[in-house]
């Protein structure tokens, strides 16, 4: 299976929220958008090398890169926040994203995740 496929195939496994799961946590992501979404806001890159995007912002993260470089470089949301989502809970977010980050400890990373918006790199913060 080619990398690509893998990524896919990686970031949309299906994750469960655990039972200690907290009402409420802080964090960022990286958000990398493709051609294939309802509404990809100008991207044009494919789901595969958007995801593979996404898994070359992980991987320089977990390199130890600084969080605001790696936004600024792979994100297509970087805004004034630098990704910061703030709290949420998980009704706020979306129902994969939900389960990816309120697995996280703080500070975590997750891997690859997808969502109906793209592709996610999720940091619990708090």
């Amino acid at each position: 299976m080619s990398e690509g496929k893998q990524c896919l195939k990686d970031a949309a496994a299906p994750r469960e929220l655990g039972p200690n799961a907290p009402n409420r946590i802080e964090v960022s992501h990286i958000l990398v958008r493709h051609d294939g979404l309802e509404r990809p806001q100008g991207a044009t890159r494919s789901p595969e090398e958007a995801c593979l995007r996404a898994l070359k912002a992980l991987e320089a993260l977990q390199g130890g890169a600084e969080w605001d470089e790696v936004v600024q470089k792979y994100s297509d949301a970087p805004g004034a926040t630098m990704g910061s989502l703030g709290y949420v809970s998980q009704t706020d977010v979306d129902p994969k994203f939900a389960d990816a980050a309120f697995n996280l400890e703080v500070n975590e990373l997750s891997y690859v995740v997808e969502t109906d918006r793209g592709f996610h790199i999720i940091l619990r913060t708090d």
